[in-house]
């Protein structure tokens, strides 16, 4: 068996945070959805069954927990916090897609939600 290429992904981990850049925002804050997928070599775990193997998610989810807890006007300023603590933590990781999504805006449209999404590589 070839292994062409590997992802680990969170899709859609929901938090309450303070981002915008209207204060209010900053201030009362929204529900945003994070989406993300890590490219990284797990081979070793796919043989072995074991974590040393591979990057363990949970940690993924607490890194981008912390993140997220940080106030910020831009969720673009957001978006490469993340990616930037993240492969600072995990040298593994070969790149990062990243979404993330304000629920409900506040702009006078009808529409779910704005968003920002990005590719990382090292």
């Amino acid at each position: 068996m070839t292994i062409l290429e590997s992802y680990i992904s969170l899709p859609s981990m929901r938090f309450y945070a303070y981002h915008g850049v209207i204060p209010q925002e900053r201030i009362v804050g929204a529900e945003y959805l994070v989406d993300l997928q890590v490219k990284t070599d797990f081979t070793q775990a796919l043989l072995k069954d074991d974590l040393d193997g591979t990057i363990n998610y949970a940690l993924i989810h607490e890194i981008v927990k912390e993140e997220m807890e940080i106030p910020s006007k831009l969720l673009e300023h957001v978006a490469g916090r993340i990616s930037k603590h993240l492969l600072e933590a995990f040298p593994a990781i070969e790149q990062i897609k990243l979404g993330i999504s304000k629920q409900n805006p506040p702009m006078g449209a009808d529409n779910t939600c704005a968003g920002v999404s990005i590719t990382v590589t090292r």
